[in-house]
């Protein structure tokens, strides 16, 4: 497991997995991020897995920025996003794992089908939060809660990838409380879920 600019190996595989519990809520951003990061020097570029030295290169960044954009104003409209958060349901945990594997960038194999695995998963588990707890929030006739829950989105991501890659020292932070934030999201949305559908049913009833 190579070094990254001085980082020891509990800031790689603590940057590793807040990018990719980040990705599974804006993953054109971490790769966006992560690219620009790779080609300024402040993450090294993968020197085992030399395909994913592509993340650096300008047509990646500049296609991430478009995605970026993209899914920025996709975000705020109601069913619009729950509709590019299904699209997405296979591309962020798959970004996730990638995005991962290039920050690691282990020699040996173990390690590198382990940060596949674990930087998917995590994507896997941040992008099902996001996408249930949208859904329940697309429930709200007045659609001014899914612009505010879009931007503070957009603000707590963007804001932790940053204390992420500008001091990896709090990248472990960053990913306990991705991680932990996750999964308040999912018991949030499973609660609001089962709500909903006890009032459907007193409806159906009356």
């Amino acid at each position: 497991m190579a070094a990254k600019a001085g980082m020891g190996i509990v800031e790689i595989l603590s940057l590793a997995a807040s990018v990719s519990l980040l990705a599974g809520w804006r993953l054109y951003l971490c790769v966006f991020a992560t690219g620009l990061a790779m080609r300024s020097g402040w993450i090294e570029l993968p020197t085992h897995l030399d395909a994913l030295t592509a993340l650096a290169d300008p047509w990646v960044i500049s296609v991430a920025l478009i995605g970026l954009i993209a899914e920025f104003f996709a975000d705020k409209v109601a069913w619009l996003d729950s509709a590019w958060d299904a699209v997405h349901s296979f591309v962020r945990p798959l970004g996730g794992a990638l995005l991962a594997l290039a920050i690691v960038d282990a020699q040996d194999p173990v390690w590198q089908v382990l940060a596949f695995l674990l930087g998917g998963g995590g994507a896997l588990l941040s992008h099902g939060a996001k996408s249930s707890a949208r859904a329940v929030v697309n429930t709200s006739p007045e659609p001014v809660s899914n612009v505010v829950v879009s931007t503070g989105e957009d603000i707590v991501t963007g804001g932790m990838l940053a204390l992420a890659l500008a001091n990896p020292v709090f990248a472990l932070i960053v990913a306990l409380v991705a991680l932990g934030f996750a999964i308040i999201l999912l018991i949030y949305a499973r609660r609001a879920v089962r709500a909903l559908l006890r009032i459907r049913d007193k409806v159906f009833r009356a």
